[in-house]
């Protein structure tokens, strides 16, 4: 029995072969093959999160209490304001990246040059603002008090408004020895001593009777739970175990220390996008200005870091929306 053959004439027919099929060039194809992948391993991390953040719905952190700082403006409680802006920073970023592709594709090297570096702008500034939300969030505002179940424990004042250590502790005549791995263990077994001491925290809190203690326990209305005088110095004196100022890998001021791996891993793997796209604008930048692409007679390169500029402006908006908004 012979196999019957279907030959079918070249017109018409989606995929071609040769060198651009689906009508791309092999480096656009190329650029969505990596756009694929890299958007997988994003969306691995968010899903993460969201697991992470499921478990520990009832303590996670308050992201308008952790990201109010604004730049120049210091004490002003400003939530999710600067992050705002970032945001819109990127975004403008990719209607320039836009302008830059569409002026390529008219031969247009004047505004495929002003476009470009527009681009390079938007992007250094929004690494150098990430960069500067790490230092606020390492650094820590307040400090809080851990426990000895890993939590966190915060201070107020009557009125519900967060009060810092150094507005709380109390100095203590005598000399503070570091622990080393022999005698006991301090956060890393040797790691430098904090600001103040657990017995300076409690000193200062028992002189001032209008404080009290707030727990990383959300209540029905999304607050954390703010214990009673009573309560509060129970708590500190059976609880407690030492002081943590901002956060690290380890420790964390804010609340759930998997909030602060997750911050820590997921803005700065996607802030290392960031600068990588930035790098590579600014060789694109340079090779339009000395006339690369007109010499070949395509910008086709813009078109194709431009594809990447948009997907990692897209990411940030999933970033934003997931682990600043929700």
């Amino acid at each position: 029995m012979e196999a019957t053959v279907v030959r079918t004439g070249t017109e018409g027919k989606t995929w071609g072969g040769g060198n651009e099929p689906l009508k791309a060039s092999y480096g656009k194809m190329m650029m969505w093959f990596f756009i694929l992948s890299d958007a997988l391993t994003f969306s691995g991390f968010l899903a993460a999160y969201g697991f992470s953040r499921f478990k520990f719905i009832d303590s996670w952190p308050i992201a308008d209490e952790v990201f109010n700082h604004f730049p120049f403006l210091h004490g002003v409680d400003a939530p999710m304001y600067y992050v705002a802006l970032m945001t819109f920073i990127l975004i403008f970023s990719s209607v320039t990246m836009v302008l830059a592709v569409d002026a390529g594709h008219h031969m247009k090297k004047g505004k495929v040059t002003i476009y470009m570096f527009l681009t390079i702008i938007g992007g250094a500034i929004f690494v150098g603002s990430q960069a500067w939300e790490w230092k606020n969030f390492i650094s820590g505002e307040y400090g809080a008090v851990t426990t000895n179940g890993g939590n966190i424990l915060q201070f107020v004042d009557s009125d519900g408004e967060r009060v810092a250590l150094s507005d709380i502790a109390v100095p203590i005549a005598g000399d503070r020895v570091e622990h080393e791995s022999n005698t006991g263990i301090w956060f890393d077994a040797g790691e430098d001593l904090p600001t103040y001491s657990l017995d300076e925290i409690k000193a200062g809190f028992i002189q001032n009777e209008g404080l009290l203690i707030r727990t990383q326990k959300l209540t029905e209305d999304g607050k954390k739970t703010i214990l009673s005088r009573e309560e509060s110095l129970m708590k500190l004196n059976n609880d407690a175990n030492g002081t943590v100022e901002g956060a690290n890998l380890t420790h964390n001021e804010y609340g759930a220390p998997l909030f602060a791996d997750f911050f820590f891993f997921i803005t700065g793997f996607h802030g290392f996008h960031v600068l990588s796209g930035v790098i590579i604008n600014i060789i694109i930048f340079f090779n339009v200005i000395i006339g690369t692409y007109d010499r070949r007679g395509s910008y086709e390169m813009v078109e194709k870091v431009g594809l990447y500029w948009h997907f990692v402006d897209l990411v940030w908006v999933f970033v934003f929306t997931f682990f600043y908004l929700v």
